[in-house]
């Protein structure tokens, strides 16, 4: 389980990135793990997402 780190929020730039980059090798894991990873890449996005427009 992740926990928000303290200080400052990180750059959305770099969470979209780091995000991403989770995807990356996909091809390699048990399709069993894709929908976790889905998710987990879904909910880093929109959390940088709402963060560039302060929602």
């Amino acid at each position: 389980m992740n926990f928000p780190l303290p200080g400052p929020p990180p750059i959305p730039a770099e969470a979209i990135e780091d995000a991403l980059s989770r995807l990356e090798g996909l091809d390699h894991v048990d399709v069993a793990e894709h929908v976790a990873r889905f998710d987990a890449v879904h909910a880093t996005l929109t959390e940088a997402l709402s963060s560039i427009d302060k929602v």
